[in-house]
């Protein structure tokens, strides 16, 4: 059998494997993509898009418990069967539609992980085929948990397609995805705990705004186990007991699901990397500033895969295939700049960051003033009856521009693209101050955070 050659070959159908594979596609290139997986990738398929359908309807329920008594005579309850079912509506369709496009662009299909066998040559679907150009884009999967009974661990793609969400639930990590999923599931009637093996949630983030959120997900019942590591899960008739190691004793928990949401690791194990002389590290495929392979110059790596430094979101991974698919295209030009980017828990409230916290602008040399208050008599959390409402805003006293903002609020998520616009503008504090917006809106509270 011929062996088929390429122009560009992508590994990943998410959003940077698709942005490359239809900008090269309509270049002309002859382009070709492969999958192990559903096609679509992580965020519309298992991760962002479903997740925030189920946190729409906690939101609503939360709202309706803040007004209670306000205008609001009783609480909705979630049928968790009925918003599965919705949450579908925005899933099923991805891998179809997808491959429906990548058909029509002209781009051939594959349905397997490919291996490598040389720096050019990939093994897939039991075919062998040659590429000018490699784009490794595979994103992340949940990190093993080497204890005993990590069988018995779920992972988020289990949790997002529960067709009953059971009475009790461990969370095994305080992160991103376990605290997210750890309020919907008690907004949703769960039993909730989180092992944590730090002491807080949210490591990276700002420890202040972090403690606001702390507090108001125990209000909602969640329990905390911090500076925990969990040393076995093991069954019971009708229950799991997770075992955790805390202050030299050995404790458990009972529940009836265990979820490990202890983080995500790059996706890389069935590639062969050594054989196609590709690098890579811990953080994922090893890249020089325009996202090519340190040691395979006809290999690429864009999105979460890849060991730029970049934090590994959805927008990110846009912004990297855009570099990687100008590169291949045009030659090494364009080298990877990334401007400040905002990073949002869809916890409720939402906790929102950009730019540096408090103790990174210390590390940094920088001379700088921090605003912190808590401010729940602010009118737009008055109006809901919310009474979680705080912001650190750092700002370097010499430019007087922000260097990090960080806010927990209904509505965080959408004041941090406020900072986004001042921190890429450069814009001072003045100039922040000097601008008229919208009252009474969540963003107009910018200007008093600076």
């Amino acid at each position: 059998m011929a062996i088929k050659e390429y122009d560009v070959f992508v590994i990943g159908t998410g959003t940077a494997g698709k942005t490359v594979a239809f900008e090269c596609a309509e270049k002309g290139m002859k382009v070709a993509i492969a999958d192990n997986r559903e096609f679509g990738g992580t965020c519309p398929n298992r991760g962002c898009d479903p997740k925030k359908v189920l946190v729409g309807v906690t939101e609503a329920v939360q709202l309706s418990e803040n007004l209670k008594g306000n205008g609001i005579i009783s609480v909705p309850k979630i049928s968790w069967k009925h918003l599965q079912k919705f949450k579908s509506t925005f899933t099923d369709a991805v891998p179809a539609s997808t491959e429906k496009k990548l058909k029509e662009a002209g781009i051939e299909m594959f349905h397997q992980s490919p291996k490598f066998l040389d720096e050019n040559t990939l093994s897939v679907e039991g075919k062998t085929v040659k590429a000018k150009k490699i784009v490794i884009a595979t994103g992340q999967k949940p990190m093993e948990l080497k204890i005993p009974g990590r069988e018995h661990l779920k992972v988020s793609d289990d949790f997002l397609e529960l067709e009953e969400l059971p009475e009790s639930i461990v969370f095994v990590g305080a992160g991103y995805i376990g605290m997210e999923f750890a309020h919907i599931a008690a907004r949703c009637g769960a039993k909730v705990t989180v092992i944590e093996f730090g002491d807080r949630p949210l490591g990276p983030f700002e420890s202040d705004i972090v403690s606001h959120l702390t507090k108001a997900s125990e209000e909602i019942g969640i329990k905390f186990i911090f500076n925990a590591k969990v040393s076995e899960v093991e069954k019971l008739q009708k229950n799991f007991r997770v075992s955790y190691e805390k202050n030299g004793k050995t404790e458990s928990v009972v529940a009836r699901m265990v979820f490990n949401t202890a983080g995500r690791v790059p996706s890389i194990d069935d590639l062969d990397l050594e054989k196609g002389n590709v690098a890579f590290e811990k953080r994922g495929i090893s890249v020089n500033e325009f996202l090519q392979n340190t040691t395979n110059k006809s290999v690429y790596a864009c999105g979460d895969v890849s060991a730029s430094g970049a934090l590994p979101l959805t927008p990110t991974s846009s912004q990297e295939a855009r570099i990687v698919s100008l590169n291949i295209r045009n030659g090494n030009h364009t080298k990877m700049d990334f401007p400040p980017v905002p990073s949002v828990v869809f916890t409720i409230p939402q906790l929102a960051s950009i730019g540096l916290t408090e103790e990174e602008a210390k590390e940094k040399g920088y001379d700088f003033v921090v605003e912190y208050k808590s401010v729940p008599k602010w009118f737009n959390a008055k109006r809901i009856n919310d009474d979680v409402y705080a912001y650190k805003t750092i700002v370097d006293k010499k430019r007087n521009i922000v260097l990090g903002a960080h806010i927990i609020a209904s509505e965080a998520g959408e004041m941090i693209n406020l900072f986004v616009l001042a921190m890429c503008g450069k814009l001072t504090t003045e100039n922040i101050k000097a601008m008229i917006f919208a009252y009474p809106t969540w963003g107009n509270d910018i200007k008093g955070m600076v």
